[in-house]
């Protein structure tokens, strides 16, 4: 069997198109990726996964942004409505460990219930002073030791409820004060002080099945941005130790400046195993397909790795993990909400 191509790509809607499911035959993506405009009911989701993987003929991997709060595409009152996370662990206090396990447990029981098997978090990135707005809240705290044992818990609820985690923004966003989405972030501050702060909680999560890249630009490993930096890629692998399969952020933000067929390539040439790519024409998504092409060898045996980190989820009772969770947050404001 030839390798997957090294793209994750999206859809426009609620029901693939036929060029969709015609692109995507060819394609052969590794998998695809959700938004709040592709989700409605819990049998339409289903339907839609459904399709995604009846169009490459496999059990491709599907994830989404599921973080709580501002960044979740599955909201109430259908699915469960969080507290932001940094909102979140601040009520946890010091049950916050255990209550982020239950959190990310509950939500992958929500995603595999739809056959969702990946989600887009943890997000270990550091809160710092300059840490923009569009990504403070989203983060789990200021101390590395505190996001590296939040991360690790949040992580293994996804795990234990089938669902793999895609641990993100490596090495670390945290320290930016401009957003991704629409500008490119320079990070100024020593290689020592990065190993010592925003790249620790990675390296804790060096074990994690997938990882997530930056648009951000360090500038003490080099002036391109990490996704297309072959130096700071190299630096993730070797400093931070991590041997999962990683994907780009979306190469279609405003930080890469390009045409995305040229930054596709310079990613995979980077490094990144695959490239994700959404909310773009299709014309601009069939460019970058053709020309990410399909995974090296080496990509293909982490995506392969990742797959089978996949596990039937544990047998829990949902209704005493939202008991317990609600214990804990006993003192949370009444809209963090469960079940």
């Amino acid at each position: 069997m030839s390798n997957f191509g090294a793209t994750i790509l999206d859809a426009d809607g609620l029901r693939l198109t036929k060029d969709e499911k015609a692109f995507f035959r060819d394609a052969d993506p590794f998998g695809f990726i959700l938004f709040a405009r592709n989700i409605d009911t819990p049998d339409q989701v289903y339907g839609l996964c459904s399709e995604f993987r009846d169009a490459v003929g496999r059990d491709a991997i599907i994830t989404i942004d599921q973080e709580g709060g501002r960044v979740q595409r599955m909201r109430g009152p259908t699915w469960t409505e969080w507290l932001p996370p940094l909102d979140f662990v601040q009520a946890a206090g010091d049950d916050a460990e255990r209550a982020m396990y239950l959190r990310y447990r509950h939500i992958a029981h929500e995603l595999k219930a739809l056959s969702i098997d990946s989600n887009c978090a943890p997000m270990v990135d550091l809160v710092v002073k300059e840490t923009h707005d569009f990504l403070r809240n989203r983060c789990y705290g200021t101390s590395p030791g505190d996001i590296a044992a939040l991360g690790r818990a949040a992580a293994q609820g996804h795990l234990d409820g089938g669902v793999l985690p895609v641990v993100k923004h490596m090495p670390g966003h945290g320290r930016t004060d401009l957003d991704s989405h629409y500008d490119l972030p320079r990070v100024d501050v020593s290689l020592d002080t990065l190993r010592e702060t925003d790249f620790a909680p990675f390296r804790s999560l060096k074990d994690l099945p997938m990882g997530m890249t930056a648009h951000v630009v360090y500038e003490a490993v080099d002036e391109a941005p990490a996704t297309l930096s072959e130096d700071t890629m190299a630096l993730i692998r070797s400093d931070i130790g991590f041997d999962g399969l990683i994907m780009t952020d979306d190469i279609g933000m405003k930080a890469l400046k390009g045409a995305p067929d040229q930054i596709a390539r310079r990613a995979l040439d980077a490094g990144c195993d695959v490239v994700l790519h959404c909310n773009a024409p299709l014309s601009d998504r069939i460019a970058s397909a053709n020309a990410a092409g399909q995974m090296t060898e080496a990509a293909q045996t982490r995506a392969e790795a990742a797959l089978a980190a996949r596990q039937t989820p544990d047998d829990i009772d949902i209704a005493e993990l939202n008991a317990e969770l609600e214990a804990l947050l006993s003192g949370a404001d009444k809209s963090v909400g469960h079940g």
